[in-house]
């Protein structure tokens, strides 16, 4: 009777992968490799790069390198390592981002928290005011006026106070905390004598962890490839960024064919070369670090987008 029973089982879970596999029609299929396509039109570019970094200048120069790389050597990176400037870079970009990231979710989780509950008084008025900058901007030059008001032209704080609200992000969480927190669990705090930071501290950021990481890691990858703003606000060569510096090796390399390294870097790859091995030296960070949100970031973009 046992065989029988299991024989039956079998049967039934080749017949539910045969319905399933019967199931998939053109449309799927179509489906599939489009986004099989796409993948592939972020993909194949990277490891183009990461393979003329790793090649030799010959192969290079003499457009051989397609996605496997030719003559390996490690020249270009050692040049990087061996500049000060780039490792300056590195480090203090580093620290502007983290800084940027808890500031911003710092300004993002005080914005939406209050104006996700309902008692609070003015609510949709409060919520249009901060809403307006998403849909209007004044412009380079009146914000170059008012960051030359306010003093922080040519400083760090340029680079981290103007950008730490975005109405995009604060949207997002107050979707968050309307769809995810009921109000019953709140009043069961204030029942047992909660104070409302004592809720968003103890109650909702701990529940709120899949969004915190997706929103983490939209300011923390915005914060990390701009470099406008360092093009705008600042002049002083060690207040920028490692993206502006990456951006004006390419640019000197693209129309005088010679690089910005520091003559300490002893520099013997050909252009090419270098900004390939620049361009995976500042992705490279971001790639390692995206892989440990992921689980969070996907889970936090679906749930903060299903209801508003």
């Amino acid at each position: 009777m046992e065989l029988n029973a299991n024989i039956r089982k079998k049967k039934d879970k080749n017949h539910l992968g045969t319905n399933a596999m019967e199931k998939i029609g053109i449309s799927d299929f179509l489906m599939a490799t489009f986004l099989f396509i796409l993948c592939l039109t972020c993909v194949l570019p990277f490891i183009h790069i990461a393979a003329k970094s790793i090649s030799s200048n010959s192969e290079v120069l003499a457009r051989n390198i397609y996605l496997i790389p030719k003559g390996i050597n490690f020249d270009a990176y050692v040049s990087i390592f061996k500049d000060g400037n780039m490792i300056y870079s590195i480090i203090y970009s580093v620290i502007v981002t983290v800084s940027f990231t808890v500031l911003g979710m710092l300004v993002c989780i005080c914005t939406a928290y209050p104006l996700s509950k309902k008692r609070l008084k003015g609510r949709k008025g409060f919520t249009f005011i901060f809403m307006f900058p998403m849909y209007f901007s004044a412009g380079i030059i009146p914000q170059y006026l008012l960051y030359q008001s306010l003093g922080i032209l040519n400083t760090v704080w340029v680079l981290i106070l103007p950008g730490i609200y975005s109405a995009y992000n604060m949207l997002i969480m107050k979707t968050y905390f309307q769809a995810n927190l009921p109000d019953s669990l709140e009043e069961s705090a204030v029942l047992d004598g909660a104070t409302n930071f004592q809720i968003l501290l103890r109650l909702a950021l701990p529940l709120s962890k899949p969004i915190m990481a997706t929103l983490s890691l939209f300011y923390a990858v915005g914060r990390w490839n701009s470099y406008a703003d360092n093009m705008y606000f600042i002049r002083t060569e060690n207040l920028k960024m490692v993206q502006y510096k990456l951006y004006q090796m390419v640019s000197s390399a693209t129309e005088a064919q010679t690089t910005s390294l520091s003559e300490a870097a002893a520099v013997q790859s050909t252009p090419e070369v270098l900004q390939a091995a620049a361009v995976m030296f500042v992705t490279i960070p971001i790639i390692i670090i995206y892989p440990f949100l992921q689980k969070y970031f996907v889970k936090g973009v679906m749930i903060g987008a299903v209801k508003g």
